[in-house]
């Protein structure tokens, strides 16, 4: 019998369902502890940064943008695709607060590593915490960015909203709780460039 947490869940075949602009779908066959096989439907996905920006008074910077899939606008914290090829997250992390919300940081730390819906794709949202902020030039591109509404929040109204169910976009109600612990004192941050080992790199190994 299997000690239980020690068996190799290997892939014996995959397939390509869909390859997008942004994500991937492959279809795995995994051997399962009993000696069979099962599918498993992955989306793969280049992964992201997020930033969650705090004034010099403790107010955070959320945009209120449209979502596709949930039909609806939220509250979220900026962010963006790692889709340039070469460039590390933080500075993907620093223009996507200048596009975004006209923001610079020269305060730089990573807060949280956020895995989307590890159950059936590979996403995982790095979100820095960025201080010491000025504001600058927003330099929006496209309709949908053209189309975001800026709004700064006291962290503990973000906080609020995020346990009300108000804000639902998982990388921001992470970003701002972890922010939340973190001005507590009751832990510490990491620094910019700190390992990510569950960075995506499937999908953006396939671009290249």
């Amino acid at each position: 019998m299997t000690v239980p947490g020690s068996h190799e869940f290997s892939v014996v075949s995959s397939r390509d369902v869909h390859i997008g602009r942004v994500v991937g779908l492959r279809v795995d066959e995994v051997v399962m502890p009993g000696g069979g096989t099962a599918s498993r439907e992955v989306v793969e996905h280049l992964g992201a940064v997020a930033v969650c920006a705090l004034d010099s008074d403790g107010a955070v910077t959320l945009v209120h943008q449209y979502r596709h899939p949930m039909r609806d606008r939220l509250w979220e914290l900026p962010a963006g695709l790692l889709d340039a090829d070469g460039e590390d997250p933080v500075t993907t992390a620093r223009r996507e607060l200048v596009e975004e919300v006209g923001l610079r940081a020269d305060r730089w730390e990573t807060l949280v590593d956020v895995a989307a819906s590890p159950g059936f794709t590979d996403e995982v949202v790095r979100i820095f915490l960025a201080r010491d902020l000025t504001e600058v030039d927003r330099q929006a591109h496209g309709e949908e960015e053209a189309d975001l509404v800026v709004k700064k929040f006291p962290l503990a109204e973000a906080v609020r909203m995020a346990l009300s169910g108000e804000i639902v976009n998982g990388a921001t109600v992470s970003g701002v709780l972890a922010a939340h612990t973190v001005l507590s004192g009751a832990v510490a941050t990491r620094p910019p460039d700190a390992p990510w080992r569950s960075r995506p790199t499937r999908f953006a190994s396939r671009a290249r």
